[in-house]
């Protein structure tokens, strides 16, 4: 796709290194997320942006904290995949990347870590470091959508490196993803980064924060549910004045199926309106956990609640 919806700057980060004025990028729907490290430690240079993802976060280990830099805005192409020409797209598809200040290779850690050299092993990093990671997911799972999910192997460097684990994608499953995946699940790259990160707390954080629960985020196939599941929140970008989508006609008939939709005059459709907003804040109203932002405007825990 080739229109940018929702908010485009990830809230805190720091422009001072941004790229996209001098190597532009492509407009897409972003529905994915790539983790890299960049086996330093600090933030890198990017040969002047043309190797640039589209943020940076860069550890603050004083503050316990990330420090993040944008570079693109999140639905532009950034250049931290390599893309073949020819072959499938990669940095191009769906793509936001994100480079993570660190090292996933033991060796580098010892080397760094003899030396004196102040940095993050991520696949042991701190609490704190995987909950900044955390907070961009959630924040990506709510203004646009992105899955919670992601493959099942994370495996540690050097064996992640090429496909040695058997974790990289095939063209046709990249392209059909959706979710959060590492550099080394992307195909026709080679890169092991960032190895054996603890996936499995980074989205149960994420989740945490978003109200979610914590169920099966992996690729395998979950068990057959014994009643209809929630369906996923798209993301807040789709409820906003002049949206028009799928998404605000189900969100309509839900309100109207659990009795709140009297702000409608002929019926839910695929416009937003006001109508929809107060039908939504009667319904946040009506609930103990949402009344304290009642605003109309649902997000993934008032979504949940109403498909529930």
């Amino acid at each position: 796709m080739s229109k940018k919806t929702g908010p485009q700057r990830f809230p805190g980060a720091s422009r001072a290194n941004w790229y996209q004025d001098d190597f532009g990028g492509t407009a897409m729907e972003v529905n994915v997320v790539v983790l890299h490290t960049t086996e330093g430690r600090s933030l890198p240079g990017y040969g002047g942006g043309s190797s640039a993802p589209n943020l940076t976060a860069v550890p603050d280990l004083g503050a316990k904290k990330l420090k993040w830099y944008q570079h693109f805005d999140i639905e532009t192409s950034s250049r931290a995949l390599q893309n073949l020409r020819g072959g499938v797209e990669t940095n191009t598809l769906n793509v936001c990347q994100v480079e993570l200040v660190g090292t996933c290779d033991p060796k580098t850690h010892a080397k760094w870590k003899s030396a004196g050299h102040s940095h993050i092993y991520w696949p042991d990093a701190p609490d704190w470091a995987l909950r900044g990671v955390a907070r961009f997911l959630a924040w990506m799972h709510e203004e646009h959508g992105l899955p919670l999910s992601g493959p099942k192997q994370w495996p540690a460097y050097p064996s992640s490196y090429a496909n040695g684990a058997g974790q990289r994608m095939s063209g046709a499953k990249w392209s059909d993803f959706r979710g959060v995946c590492g550099h080394m699940h992307v195909p026709e790259n080679s890169h092991g980064d960032p190895g054996a990160i603890d996936f499995a707390r980074i989205l149960k954080y994420a989740k945490a924060d978003l109200d979610l629960g914590d169920d099966d985020t992996g690729d395998a196939k979950p068990p057959k549910p014994s009643k209809p599941t929630v369906p996923a929140f798209p993301g807040r970008k789709y409820f906003r004045d002049g949206a028009s989508n799928e998404y605000v006609l189900q969100l309509g008939k839900q309100l109207v199926k659990r009795g709140f939709g009297d702000h409608y005059r002929v019926g839910p459709s695929r416009a937003w309106g006001e109508a929809d907003r107060l039908n939504v804040r009667d319904f946040q109203k009506s609930r103990a956990e949402l009344r304290g932002d009642a605003d109309g405007y649902p997000g993934p825990l008032t979504w949940r609640l109403l498909f529930s």
